[in-house]
Order: structure tokens, then C-alpha cells, then sequence
């Protein structure tokens, strides 16, 4: 299809690579591939999403096929989200959902809030070897199932398209400096119409009648309609009637008697002659006659229009005829037709109701339920059925069947339902009936449910219960209230002994809010206000906030919201949105927002308590570690841990390095489980060992002392250890392991070996186990590795793969430095782990 022939309807992006007015807009470019891309894939509607200027968001920039409005919480997704087209553009990677069910499994936050049975295509759009958007296909959930791979191949030739189109918009656009322009966008989305079948035009012809003299002016489309040759006709209104058959002559004639009566003719119907047939008999094409009296000195002249009524004209005169109710209402939602029949069943005028939504002009139908319905026809493209009590008792079917420009609809008076209809309706969701489902009236006007809004509370909930730490909840509210509602700043406050202190802010001015850092409860700012009243404060352009408190500093923002953070009765804070233009707070984002921002105080008490509870378990841990190594000559210690767990559930990891009468000790141990007694066990196990390591014990009275104590404790805990005495004199040493991973051993020529050392069961499983003892030497430059098995363990791995794996890293990393191997070997292991436990690690050099 040539690009000029969708021409997008809605507004245009002021500036930057949206605007400019003219050719070369993103907006343009990517209509062609877009129609091609739903086209392609037998799709019925289609949108395309750009990276916002801040990169936070994807914002909606192009949408065909589909109502804007029915997408109206869409049209600005965090890139961080859990949503289908989030995901493409952080992967990078084609995402193929055939239909609700998948997409129910995948991304059940899209879900709740579009709950109707549609399939998804979802392609990165790139330039420059980067993703900058996503397309969107949207595709009837009943059609033909299609795989993965067929769709990525009927999508293909778009995305190369629109990356071609892209690109050399970006060259022409930026010139001799390639940052000059970049692809991205934050403006309304622009509506493109899909092509429409081929439909026979209606043709219309003008005519100047002479009321006086008769006399008779027509053009050549009026000709043509009266199936006059120009040359044959005498410019009377006699060879006019001469076409007209006998049995309207009285509507032609008449059309005079109205234009000198009224001034004008409304819809004069009659036949002409119509020879295009050539079937030999006579045949007659239905006409209309409109038109308005001009007074041209004492001449009276009827400008006329005459209009073909043989194409939509005598299909809506048909369906007048018909005893059903026929409507039409348009993409979004607006009734565009409707017969009488409709309008008596109804009980409301054509007059009333044309332009308007159904279910805001019809009381009876103003319930959610209703407009529900539309919605699910619009975007699954199935008929969808369903009964509706009228107040007068008597019961009516309505059946919708939608295309990707509207729907029409039939109603029709029907019995009650049957208690098959009203199970199918008490369990029904919001997706297309099979069958008619009964609806009974709402006893009153009910404010329509939004699913945006409740998607913004359903995905906020969702990431708000993945946030750990105060940070984690701060971060997780920008994240979703910035692009959810095109703010551009944030402020997160937090109360402290009676005052207001900044926990997290974005997109502010470099030491603005220093100003309100520690500000009192009763200072005159609407953040506190908002808090001490417990009321959320809107203010939509900077005078109103002016006007409200005189003096405030403002910055570069136009409108504000200052919403309390209440959790469970308790003051927690404050958090203050901030709009780069003047903004218009309708009634859903103010109670939206309202409840948003008590789930973000819910979650950051919450969070508080954890981080105390944290740093309480952390301490504990920690106090029971060595605070430092005993420095001991010719060798050079460094000791890590790293917690892996959250909260109280505290790890029992330990090391230590203990001089002995005959040397050094070293040792690394793991008490099995992740909690404070884990760890309160640890501490006695390392109190134990260094005990009798310091009595001067060989290594093996050692451990088998040590294992014989856990099994006295009755804790029901299980730990593994290894121990070796190292006389850093001659380098001699003696290891003994107790269902420990092996030590690693790097040789002073840079190779790396697993020592096998002879080893026993773990301690505490038998009270009167035998460990034996292997006899090591250390040669000088030599590097010796304890460490636990978080160091090593994977999911979805055996722990030889790890041992492998830091054997490798040892033996790869120079070894100057003890401190900076033991940092490197940490941290290259826990980059190979998505969930990494505790982890434990010494590190000894002979030297």
C-alpha cells in the first residue's frame, strides 16, 4: 500500500524527532511498515512503541486498528515492567503470544488489566544496531494458529523496513553531527486508519433550476445520472420529467411547491430511466433531489444537488424496514446510526444519542458491564453477545460484530434468561460471551471502572512485593509511577523524630531540594500538609501552587501532586510527583495515584523494618567473625565473606587463622541452614575449634573434639569444616577435612590444582567419626584457597563445574596482591550465580 493512502488523524509531536511539520517525521515513516506489518500477519490492529527522551518509558507513538481511547493506560509503559512489549524492548528479542491463555502464564499484570482473548506480536524496532521501540500486532485469538517462527518471518520485512526508514531519517536529520538526532518520542500516539474495502462510490450531480421560466442547468454528473446525452438535452425541466417515471412525477413537481414554500428540498425521492442495464427492458435508478432557494433579482433559482440513492442510501432505507434494532458506532465507541427500531426499543431518540457514547446518554446502560462489552469485541475482534434487563421488565439480546473501523450492532426483545445464561454470566470474565449472558440494570449511575487504573494498582502491588530494602521500594515506585503517568520528577520523604528527611528523589534540578532536607512537621510546605492532613494535594499549573503557598521555590515543573504515605494508621512520608507541563488531574488518576501511594507506604514500612531486622542479623553475623587476621610472618592472609540471604535468615559461614606452638591454623567451616541459630551455632563451633587448636591439639583431635561437641549440642545442625596447621618455616602442614570442598592449591609457576585430601563425614552426624590427616608442602610463592560452597554452587549444575570454574580464575589472576585475589575470585564467581548463597573464602600466600 502506498504510505499517503493512511494518512494519520491525530496530533502531531511538537518537536524533536516528532515534529517540525512536514516530511520526515517518525510518525510518517513508520505508517507504511506498520499497515504492512498487521497486514502481514492477518492482523486486525497494530501499534508501534519509541523509548521516551529520559529512557524510563516506551511510549505509544503509532496505533491503527484499534480505539486510542481503549489504550489509554498503555500509552506510556515502564521499560522496566512486567509487560510484553517491555520485555521485547529489554531482550531485544521477537515475543509471540497466540492468544489470553499464554499471555495469562507470561504476563499476568497485561492480563488483569486487557482481559480479552487476543493474540500478540511483539518486534524490537532498531537503528543504529540498538532497540529504540517495539511493534505490535495484534491478531484474532480464533484464527488459524500460527508458530514462533512463522510470525518472526511474516514480521521481519517490517522491522528491516522501519530500521531502514529510521535510519535515514537519523542521517538526514543529523547531518555532519550524528547525536543530533535520536529516535524517540513523548507526545500523544497518532491514529492511523487501516485501508477500507473497495466501496462503490456515491456519485452526486448539481443543477440550477429555473422556478419560474423551467428552465434547467445540470453538470455532466447530473447528466449522467439522468441518462441524458449534453448534446440531447434542451435545457428544460419538460426533458427531465421525460426521464422520470410516471409514478414520481408528483416527488420531482413537489420539490418545487417545498423550495417556494420553505426556501429548501430535503430528500425528494424518484426513479429515472436507467439504459446502463442493457438488458432491453425498462429499468430505474432510484434518485435524490436536496437543495436551497437563492432569489437572483426577480429571478428564483433552486441550487440543487441531485444524489445517486442506489448505493448506501437504499441500504440504510432497508434497514428501517427491518424489526430488529440496527446500530453503528464507531472506533471509539460513538454511535454513528441508528434505525427507528432501535430507537424505540431503546426508548431514546437518534437525535439524542448520534456522537455520543450509548452508556453515558442511556441510563439504564450506564454500568461498566456494558461499555465491557464493547471493549472485548474491539480488541479480540468476536461477536459477543449478551441480555439486558429494561427498566419497563421486558428483556433485550444485544449481539456486537466488530471490525477494525467499528461495530454494528443488533438488538432484538427476547425472553428472560435461562439459569444456564445467569451461571454463564455470574462466572464470567470480561472477555467475549459464547452465548447471551444476562445483565441485570444498575439500580443507579455507576462511575465506569478504568482498567488502566487498575492495572497501575495490580502492577504496582506486583513489584512492590520483589522489593527488599528501602532502596528496592524507592527505586520500584520511580520506576513505575514516572512513565505510568508521564511525570518527570519524584520525591520520596521520609518522617524522622518529627521531621522530613529526602529518601530518594529523580529528576531535579542539582541541590534543589536541599532547601526541604529536615524540614518540621508544622512548616508551611504541601508536603508536610499532605502528610499531617492525610490528604493528597493537586496542583495543575504553577500559579495554583503559587497561589496556595506564597514564597514556594519553584523549578522548571508546571504541575504537582503531593500524596501522603500512610501505612496501617502510621505517618511514613510523603511523595511528590512533578509535570514538565500543566497537567489536568481527572478523577481515575487522582484516585489511582491515591491508592498507589498507599501501597508504596505499605511497602516502605515494611522495608524499614527489614533494614532494622537486617542490620541487627548482620551485626550478629559479623561480631562473630574475626575482625582481623593475626599477622604471621612469611605468609600473607586475606579473608572474605559475602552474605547471600535476606533478612534474619543469616548464614553460618565462618573462617579464621589461629597461631598455634607449632605454626598456624587455618580454617573455613559452614554450618548447614540460614538462620540466627545457624549462625549462634557457628559461633560456638569457631569458639570450639580456636580452643583447641590454641591447647596446642594436633589437627585431627581437633576436629574429631569438634564433631564430638556438635553432636553433644543437640541442635539438630550438621557442619562441614576443613582444617589445616601450616608451619610457615618449611612449609609443611597437615589438612584435615570434614565433608568440606576441597582446598585449591596454586603452584608458584601460576598452575592451579584441587588437592585431594582424605576426608569424613560432616560434624555432628556421628559423635565418634575417625577424620584422617594428609601431609601438604608449600612451596614458597605458593597460594592456598578455603572456601565454602557458595563460592561454587549453581543452580542447575554440579559443584565440579564451580570447583572448575575458581580453579580456573586462580589460576588466570596474578597473584602480587592476596587482598586483590580475593576480591577478584569473589566477584568472578558471584557473577556466574543468578541467586548466590553465603560465601566464605581465605586466601593464604607462602612466601
Amino acid at each position: 500500500m502506498d504510505e499517503a493512502a493512511a494518512v494519520p488523524d491525530g496530533p502531531r509531536s511538537p518537536g524533536g524527532p516528532g515534529g517540525g511539520g512536514g516530511d520526515g517525521r517518525i510518525e510518517d515513516a513508520l505508517t507504511a511498515p506498520l499497515i504492512a506489518a498487521v497486514r502481514d500477519l492477518g492482523g486486525y490492529g497494530g501499534l508501534v512503541y519509541l523509548r521516551s527522551r529520559d529512557r524510563r518509558s516506551l511510549v505509544l507513538a503509532l496505533v491503527t486498528g484499534v480505539p486510542r481511547s481503549l489504550l489509554r493506560s498503555w500509552w506510556r509503559v515502564p521499560t522496566g515492567g512486567a509487560l510484553p512489549m517491555a520485555d521485547a524492548y529489554r531482550r531485544d528479542e521477537p515475543l509471540w503470544l497466540p492468544d489470553e491463555r499464554v499471555t495469562m502464564v507470561r504476563f499476568p499484570h497485561f492480563t488483569a488489566g486487557l482481559p480479552y482473548s487476543f493474540g500478540s506480536a511483539y518486534q524490537p524496532v532498531r537503528t543504529g544496531g540498538e532497540a529504540v521501540g517495539v511493534l505490535v500486532v495484534l491478531r484474532s485469538a480464533a484464527l488459524s494458529p500460527m508458530d514462533a517462527e512463522a510470525v518472526d518471518l511474516a514480521l521481519r520485512p517490517a522491522g528491516r523496513d522501519m530500521e531502514e526508514r529510521l535510519g535515514r531519517l537519523t542521517a538526514g536529520r543529523s547531518g555532519s553531527d550524528p547525536g543530533a538526532f535520536r529516535v524517540e518520542y513523548d507526545d500523544e500516539p497518532v491514529s492511523v486508519r487501516l485501508p477500507t474495502a473497495a466501496v462503490r462510490p456515491v456519485r452526486v450531480g448539481l443543477l440550477d433550476w429555473d422556478l419560474d421560466s423551467g428552465r434547467c442547468t445540470p453538470d455532466d454528473e447530473a447528466l449522467a445520472l439522468l441518462g441524458i446525452a449534453g448534446p440531447d438535452f434542451d435545457g428544460t425541466m419538460a426533458a427531465v420529467e421525460a426521464r422520470v417515471s410516471p409514478d414520481d412525477l408528483h416527488e420531482l413537481r413537489a420539490s418545487r411547491r417545498d423550495a417556494l414554500t420553505r426556501g429548501r428540498v430535503r430528500s425528494r425521492r424518484f426513479r429515472v430511466l436507467d439504459e446502463s442495464a442493457g438488458s432491453g427492458e425498462i429499468s430505474y435508478r432510484p434518485v435524490e433531489l436536496w437543495g436551497h432557494l437563492v432569489r437572483g433579482g426577480s429571478a428564483r433559482i433552486l441550487l440543487g444537488a441531485l444524489v445517486d440513492a442506489a448505493g448506501g442510501l437504499t441500504a440504510a432505507e432497508a434497514a428501517e424496514r427491518l424489526p430488529d434494532g440496527l446500530f453503528s458506532l464507531d472506533q471509539d465507541g460513538r454511535l454513528t446510526y441508528a434505525n427507528r427500531r432501535c430507537e424505540e426499543l431503546l426508548g431514546a431518540g437518534r437525535e439524542e444519542f448520534l456522537g455520543r457514547y450509548p452508556w453515558e446518554v442511556i441510563t439504564w446502560l450506564r454500568d461498566p458491564a456494558y461499555e465491557d462489552r464493547y471493549r472485548a469485541a474491539m480488541l479480540s475482534q468476536e461477536q459477543v453477545s449478551f441480555l439486558v434487563r429494561h427498566p419497563a421488565g421486558n428483556w433485550l439480546s444485544f449481539v456486537l460484530y466488530p471490525d477494525v473501523h467499528g461495530l454494528t450492532g443488533r438488538v432484538h426483545p427476547t425472553g428472560p434468561p435461562t439459569g444456564g445464561e445467569e451461571a454463564r454470566e455470574a462466572g464470567s470474565s470480561a472477555g467475549p460471551v459464547p452465548g447471551a449472558a444476562a445483565v441485570a440494570p444498575p439500580p443507579g449511575p455507576v462511575a465506569a471502572a478504568r482498567a488502566g487504573a487498575l492495572y497501575h494498582v495490580v502492577q504496582m502491588a506486583s513489584v512492590l512485593t520483589e522489593a527488599v530494602t528501602v532502596q528496592d521500594v524507592c527505586r520500584a515506585v520511580a520506576e513505575q509511577l514516572l512513565p505510568a503517568f508521564g511525570a518527570r520528577e519524584l520525591a520520596l520523604y521520609t518522617v524522622r523524630e518529627g521531621r522530613m528527611y529526602l529518601q530518594w528523589e529523580s529528576g531535579y534540578p542539582e541541590g534543589f531540594l536541599t532547601q526541604f532536607e529536615g524540614v518540621a512537621l508544622d512548616t508551611n510546605l504541601p508536603g508536610v500538609h499532605a502528610l499531617t492532613t492525610r490528604l493528597p494535594l493537586f496542583f495543575e499549573s504553577p500559579e495554583d501552587l503559587s497561589v496556595a503557598y506564597p514564597g514556594i521555590a519553584l523549578d522548571r515543573m508546571n504541575a504537582w501532586s503531593f500524596l501522603p504515605l500512610i501505612a496501617s494508621g502510621r505517618s511514613v512520608g510523603s511523595c511528590i510527583l512533578g509535570w514538565d507541563a500543566p497537567h489536568r488531574f481527572t478523577a481515575d488518576e487522582r484516585s489511582a495515584l491515591t491508592a498507589l501511594s498507599g501501597l508504596a507506604a505499605q511497602a516502605m514500612e515494611r522495608a524499614r523494618l527489614y533494614d532494622a531486622e537486617s542490620a541487627v542479623a548482620r551485626g550478629l553475623q559479623e561480631g562473630l567473625l574475626p575482625h582481623r587476621l593475626p599477622a604471621v610472618e612469611g605468609l600473607r592472609t586475606a579473608g572474605r565473606y559475602l552474605p547471600g540471604t535476606q533478612g534474619m535468615a543469616i548464614g553460618g559461614d565462618w573462617y579464621d587463622v589461629i597461631t598455634t606452638g607449632r605454626g598456624v591454623a587455618l580454617v573455613i567451616g559452614d554450618v548447614e541452614g540460614h538462620s540466627v541459630g545457624a549462625a549462634a551455632v557457628m559461633g560456638q563451633l569457631r569458639s570450639a575449634v580456636h580452643a583447641f587448636a590454641a591447647s596446642e591439639r594436633p589437627p585431627q583431635e581437633v576436629i574429631t573434639h569438634t564433631n564430638r561437641l556438635l553432636a553433644e549440642l543437640e541442635s539438630d545442625a550438621f557442619a562441614t569444616c576443613c582444617y589445616i596447621e601450616l608451619d610457615p618455616r618449611t612449609g609443611r602442614a597437615l589438612a584435615v577435612r570434614a565433608g568440606h570442598p576441597p582446598p585449591l592449591l596454586r603452584h608458584p609457576d601460576g598452575h592451579a590444582e584441587t588437592l585431594d585430601l582424605a576426608g569424613g563425614v560432616m560434624l555432628g552426624v556421628q559423635p565418634d567419626s575417625v577424620y584422617p590427616v594428609t601431609a601438604l608442602t608449600l612451596a614458597p610463592g605458593s597460594v592456598l584457597a578455603l572456601y565454602t560452597d557458595g563460592l561454587v554452587e549453581q543452580p542447575g549444575s554440579d559443584i565440579e563445574t564451580g570447583i572448575e570454574e575458581v580453579r580456573g580464575a586462580l589460576a588466570d589472576t596474578p597473584a602480587d596482591s592476596v587482598e586483590l585475589l580475593a576480591d577478584r575470585l569473589v566477584s568472578t564467581a558471584r557473577r556466574a550465580r543468578e541467586r548466590p548463597d553465603d560465601v566464605a573464602l581465605l586466601l593464604t600466600a607462602y612466601r
